[in-house]
């Protein structure tokens, strides 16, 4: 029931939008508001903060604003330019997240399907329990599973899956220290990992950001019988055009067009340091793997603001692109929100997206507008009000944030929001 009931909600979204639109005009793009996103950028690498970055934004199907700044690397100083590699990270997510749909569609998969159904090890997980003795010494204690963990719960983070970063309870410092990348696993050993592991919290109770979309990533092959970029190649990556997306980059004819962070900016957390994609290992991250270049990733944004079609193919439904880009995890829902909630105090989670549900004070940010970004300090953004979306492509784990939230405030201001 859950299910229909955000079906007819995402319909209900849709032809609400589409009713909307028939009547707004979008905003338009300021030479001058324009100008001082330009002069933000430059400035960012003048002070040493960015080696250089991309920025398109793209409207009404066409580019009205398309810019490279700075270098790839430092250490080459070869330029910025179209053909840059960059580390998508978490934007990878949404990529795997619309092959998942691809195969709900055709109807191989469910969203209410348990995850057991493809991986038989989820129905024998257990639930990590926290609990302190008067010593205020931690322990961790086993709980049963309420409900089976499904594929909305990996498609909207409320499977029980964490990263594993130190300092987040007893569960996420067995995931930090249980060697899940050690001796180079694939998918599926990967998963078996997993799996030996403990769930943080039961199955479709917290939004808790983790390895959800790696195990979708794992699903996918066992539906298709094939490697993950194999099957997304096939079906998605090739029919789009975005032939440099991959999980590495292998030809060492690429190798100098991969972009770099500065020389001090290379951790992604106290203990990784970003990854060198010209080393190619088993795994398929499908949360967090892949590699590509701006104008694959243009092409992928457009075919989800056009409503799931690109150049007469159609790749999803304009109903499947408007229940994905849904709130799966508000109030009605009994999901609560970590501390880490990255969507923001004023956004949901869709199926592989952060979906703005109210406006941000002092700002007329459009409601519906969905996002995500990654780790490496890419990010990207659809505004369907504006038919509009956004993609920055730089290289910066330590500046990420602010340079996201500085650069779209920005943006909004030179379109008069």
């Amino acid at each position: 029931m859950g299910g229909r009931r955000a079906l007819v909600a995402a319909l209900m979204l849709l032809f609400g939008a589409v009713d909307a639109r028939a009547s707004y005009v979008a905003h338009h793009f300021s030479p001058e508001g324009l100008a001082k996103v330009s002069d933000y950028i430059r400035n960012e690498i003048a002070a040493g903060k960015l080696a250089g970055a991309i920025l398109l934004l793209q409207q009404h199907g066409k580019p009205v604003y398309s810019e490279n700044f700075g270098v790839r690397d430092v250490a080459t100083e070869l330029s910025m330019s179209a053909d840059t590699i960059f580390r998508l990270y978490s934007m990878s997510k949404p990529i795997t997240s619309v092959t998942a749909m691809m195969l709900v569609e055709e109807g191989k998969l469910a969203l209410s399907d348990p995850v057991s159904k493809y991986i038989p090890a989820f129905a024998d997980m257990k639930v990590g329990v926290e609990k302190r003795g008067e010593d205020g010494k931690a322990t961790l204690t086993l709980a049963p599973l309420k409900r089976p963990v499904t594929i909305e719960d990996l498609m909207r983070h409320t499977a029980g899956l964490p990263y594993g970063y130190f300092g987040g309870g007893v569960v996420n410092k067995d995931y930090a220290q249980a060697g899940l990348f050690n001796n180079d696993p694939d998918n599926a050993e990967f998963v078996a990992r997993l799996t030996a592991l403990p769930l943080a919290e039961q199955p479709g109770t917290l939004w808790d950001y983790g390895h959800s979309t790696d195990v979708l990533g794992r699903i996918i092959e066992i539906i298709s019988g094939k490697s993950l970029l194999a099957f997304e190649k096939e079906r998605l990556l090739e029919p789009l055009g975005m032939h440099e997306t991959e999980f590495y980059v292998t030809d060492p004819a690429k190798w100098p067009r991969i972009a770099e962070p500065m020389p001090n900016d290379r951790m992604l957390s106290p203990v990784a340091q970003i990854r060198d994609p010209r080393q190619p290992l088993k795994w398929q991250s499908g949360g967090g793997g892949m590699v590509g270049t701006i104008g694959d990733y243009a092409r992928f944004s457009q075919m989800l603001l056009n409503g799931g079609i690109y150049d007469g193919r159609r790749y999803l439904k304009p109903e499947t692109v408007a229940l994905m880009t849904s709130d799966h995890v508000g109030p009605e829902t009994g999901v609560e929100r970590d501390k880490n909630y990255y969507p923001g105090p004023n956004s949901g989670f869709g199926l592989g997206f952060a979906v703005r549900t109210s406006v941000p004070e002092y700002t007329s940010w459009p409601l519906g507008e969905y996002r995500w970004d990654g780790v490496g300090g890419t990010f990207f953004f659809v505004d369907p009000e504006d038919d509009l979306f956004g993609i920055f492509m730089a290289q910066t784990p330590s500046q990420r944030g602010r340079i996201q939230l500085e650069l779209k405030t920005l943006i909004y201001k030179a379109m008069g929001r």
